[in-house]
C-alpha cells in the first residue's frame, strides 16, 4: 500500500517527536505508479468545472497537478491530435491530418507510445474510443487492446464505456481478456467526448451540454471506483486532458490550449504547472510515471515538475532479438 503523507500529517508526527523521547518514523518516499489511466476529454475547460457538474474532476484538480493552457496540435481536430499524443510527434511529423477513418491510409508509421512501453517495460495497454475516426490508430499489437464504439451506435455513450471497462477488469483479474491482454492492463486510455458533442449541438450553455459534463465525470468516476475495488487507486496515476476546448477550438491563428491534469500516485496536490506543457508531452509523462525512457526522435517531453519523488529509471530484461545476434 501507497502511504501518502499529507503536511498536516507531517505536522502532526513532527509535533509529537518534539514531545517525547522516541523519534517518529520519516514519511515514506512515494512509490512509482503501477498503472496509469489517461482520460481524454473532448469539450472540455476550465470553466467547465464552474457549472458544478464535474465533481470528481474537481478533486482530481485540487489533489493534483494542474495546467490550463497545455499546447494542443494544428489542425485541431480529432484524429490529428490523439495521433500526436499516441506518436509524440506534432502533426507534420506523424503526417495523420485528416479527420475520418480512411482504410486506405492505413495505420500511424511512427512507433506509438504502446510499444515503447512494451520495449521499454514489458506494459500492457488497453484503449476505449468512442469515435470510428479513432480507428485509423488501432494498430494490431499483441500488447494492446483496442475497443471501438461510434456514433454509428446511439447507444455509445460514457456509461456504456464504464461498462466495457468493468467487463474489461472482471475477466483480466481472471487471467486474460482474450488472445491479447493476459492480465489488467498497465495503461488504460479511455475516450470521452459526450460533452463536446452536447455542446457542439446543443450550445456551450445549454443544459445538454452540462449533461454530457456529468455524465462524462460518473464515467471517471466509476473507472476509478473499479480500480478501488481491485485495490489499485493507491498505486495509479490518473490524467486527464482533451482533444479540444469549449466551444471555438482555434481563434485568430493561433494554436488552441487544452486543460491537463495529474493526479494520484507520485503527483504533487495543489500543483498549478509554472512550465510550459503540450498535449504532446503526454506520452513520455507517462513513460517517466512508469521510469522507463523516452525517445530521442519524440518532441513530447516529461511534465517533470508534477513528480513528488525524484526518477527512478527502471532496468528491465532485455528485449527478444529478433535478429538472432
Amino acid at each position: 500500500m501507497v502511504i501518502r503523507v499529507t503536511l498536516t500529517a507531517f505536522t502532526v508526527a513532527f509535533g509529537l517527536a518534539l514531545a517525547g523521547p522516541a523519534a517518529a518514523a520519516p514519511p515514506a518516499a512515494p512509490a512509482q505508479p503501477e498503472h496509469v489511466v489517461l482520460f481524454v476529454l473532448e469539450g472540455f475547460g476550465k470553466d467547465s468545472l464552474k457549472t458544478g457538474a464535474m465533481p470528481v474532476v474537481s478533486r482530481l484538480v485540487k489533489n493534483g497537478s494542474v495546467a490550463w493552457s497545455a499546447t494542443a496540435v494544428n489542425p485541431p481536430l480529432r484524429l490529428p491530435t490523439m495521433a500526436s499524443i499516441f506518436t509524440g510527434l506534432p502533426v507534420e511529423k506523424h503526417g495523420m491530418d485528416w479527420d475520418t477513418f480512411d482504410f486506405a491510409r492505413g495505420y500511424p508509421r511512427p512507433p506509438l507510445m504502446f510499444d515503447y512501453l512494451d520495449l521499454g517495460g514489458g506494459k500492457d495497454t488497453a484503449v476505449f474510443f468512442m469515435d470510428e475516426s479513432l480507428y485509423q490508430l488501432a494498430r494490431p499489437a499483441s500488447y494492446v487492446d483496442y475497443q471501438v464504439c461510434g456514433r454509428l451506435r446511439p447507444e455509445c455513450r460514457a456509461s456504456l464505456v464504464v461498462t466495457y471497462v468493468r467487463e474489461y477488469f472482471k475477466k483480466g483479474a481472471q487471467g486474460g481478456y482474450n488472445h491479447y491482454v493476459y492480465a489488467l492492463p498497465h495503461l488504460l486510455i479511455v475516450h470521452l467526448p459526450d460533452a463536446g458533442r452536447a455542446g457542439s449541438e446543443h450550445g456551450w450553455t445549454s443544459k445538454a451540454y452540462a449533461a454530457g459534463l456529468k455524465d462524462v465525470d460518473d464515467a471517471i468516476g466509476s473507472i476509478l471506483d473499479i480500480y478501488k475495488t481491485y485495490k489499485l487507486l493507491d498505486h495509479t496515476m490518473v490524467i486527464v486532458t482533451a482533444l479540444n476546448g469549449i466551444g471555438e477550438s482555434k481563434q485568430n491563428g493561433s494554436l488552441p490550449h487544452v486543460p491537463w491534469i495529474a493526479s494520484g500516485a507520485n503527483i504533487k496536490a495543489g500543483h498549478t504547472i509554472a512550465a510550459p506543457v503540450s498535449i504532446i508531452d503526454t506520452g513520455a509523462t507517462v513513460m517517466r510515471a512508469f521510469g522507463l525512457e523516452t525517445h530521442m526522435e519524440w518532441q513530447s517531453r516529461p511534465v517533470e515538475e508534477i513528480f513528488r519523488a525524484p526518477r527512478e529509471i527502471v532496468h528491465n530484461q532485455p528485449a527478444l532479438n529478433l535478429h538472432g545476434q
